[in-house]
């Protein structure tokens, strides 16, 4: 059994769900080294399309459910506070804290 870790979601504050820490760690270092560190940020199709060439491939073959995890892993984030959405941004984007 794969050790797990609760992560959080800014959409639904208080609530927690637990899932992969392998993938977690590993797309949580992808993210953040491919968001930079002011506004405007990237979109979520930028984010998918910096990090899935970059992320390991017997987690993710052929990026099979990346955009799931970068997204849960996206959410966790900024509910931590270490990401941040630009409130003007159309479509929506993200960069770090």
């Amino acid at each position: 059994m794969s050790e797990k870790i609760e992560v959080e979601n800014v959409n639904v504050p208080g609530h927690t769900s637990r899932v992969d820490k392998t993938k977690y760690d590993a797309m949580r270092q992808s993210l953040l080294a491919a968001l930079p560190k002011r506004a405007p940020g990237l979109t979520h199709k930028q984010i998918l399309e910096a990090i899935t060439p970059k992320l390991p491939q017997d987690l993710w073959p052929g990026g099979a459910k990346a955009g799931w995890w970068s997204k849960t892993v996206q959410l966790d984030l900024e509910a931590k506070g270490l990401i941040v959405r630009d409130p003007d941004a159309k479509p929506m984007c993200w960069h770090r804290a």
